[in-house]
């Protein structure tokens, strides 16, 4: 069993269990805190760290390991918490999460996870950052169409202006950084030449999934949580469905799916097929962004672009 070391991330601090010697520490999250981290983790000789994805709270924290090159592994916070109540640890606290973490890693024997370069976590904040503007301007046009006076609509419109040009230079950003880098420019094009992949679609598959192009079109479908899953047991047969992986990724590939299928005959005919068959327009749907997705990972591992087969 591996020695592992447990850190639960919060805004302020970082809680430190090691499994071996069942030590814990704290430190702050910051910089001086995770220099304060990288020093008596080399003192430890733990093999493997351990945390929860927090969102922005554990990005610097990541980007520090990779850069010390130590050796991580970031767990689904809804998968750590099934751990802790398999194991009947109901409490919640940093230091027992810190624990539980640590003790998740030994027992499952988890695999460290390969770093994401700078350029990576730099354009996935970019993307975050995207997103946040779209969902600001989504609301602003809810609000214009119901807002009554003159003044209010005003400020709206110049806040849609606002958030329109703020669009305009984060996709430069992205793309100049993109285009900056030899290999993700290369990525770029090949999925630039699916149908229905538009240059927003490409920035997220690129940035969402920089796996792609280095797995199996299963495991590509599961980590998109695209992979279908079966529920039975004895001769109970439940539906399939889909669930966990990286949902940003897959509702980036919505529009894309329904635009494939307006304009690309085979996947309007496997989704026509699919409806003839008594399936549900969601479930069809779903398949063809599966298929997006296998395929966008096929073209990336050959390093080719798509081109469509003769009739």
């Amino acid at each position: 069993m591996q020695d592992t070391i447990g850190i639960d991330i919060s805004k302020d601090t970082l809680d430190c269990f090691q499994l071996s010697s069942s030590k814990h520490s704290q430190y702050r999250n910051g910089k001086l805190g995770h220099k304060a981290l990288i020093k008596w983790l080399k003192s430890q000789g733990a093999t493997l760290v351990v945390f929860e994805a927090t969102g922005a709270y554990h990005r610097s924290l990541e980007a520090t390991l990779a850069r010390y090159e130590y050796p991580f592994v970031k767990v689904n916070p809804r998968q750590a918490r099934r751990f802790a109540e398999a194991t009947g640890k109901l409490a919640k606290t940093d230091r027992v999460d810190a624990a539980m973490l640590a003790k998740m890693g030994a027992v499952l024997d988890l695999p460290a996870q390969e770093p994401k370069s700078e350029n990576i976590n730099i354009l996935r904040e970019l993307l975050t950052a995207r997103r946040a503007l779209t969902k600001d301007n989504a609301a602003a046009k809810t609000r214009s169409h119901t807002t009554l006076h003159a003044v209010l609509k005003m400020q709206i419109g110049a806040r849609q202006k606002q958030i329109t040009l703020q669009l305009k230079q984060i996709d430069k950003i992205i793309a100049k950084m993109i285009d900056g880098n030899q290999e993700l420019s290369r990525k770029f094009e090949i999925l630039l030449s699916i149908p229905g992949i538009g240059q927003v679609t490409a920035f997220s598959m690129l940035i969402e999934m920089p796996e792609l192009g280095t797995m199996t079109g299963k495991q590509s479908a599961s980590l998109a949580g695209l992979a279908p899953i079966s529920r039975q047991s004895g001769k109970w047969q439940g539906k399939e469905r889909i669930q966990g992986g990286r949902a940003f990724f897959r509702r980036a590939m919505y529009m894309p799916a329904l635009c494939i299928i307006r304009h690309n005959l085979s996947s309007k005919q496997k989704y026509d097929q699919m409806i003839k068959r008594g399936k549900p327009p969601k479930v069809a749907i779903t398949a063809i962004m599966r298929k997006l997705v296998v395929l966008a990972n096929v073209l990336l591992r050959d390093d080719r672009k798509w081109t469509e087969k003769p009739t």
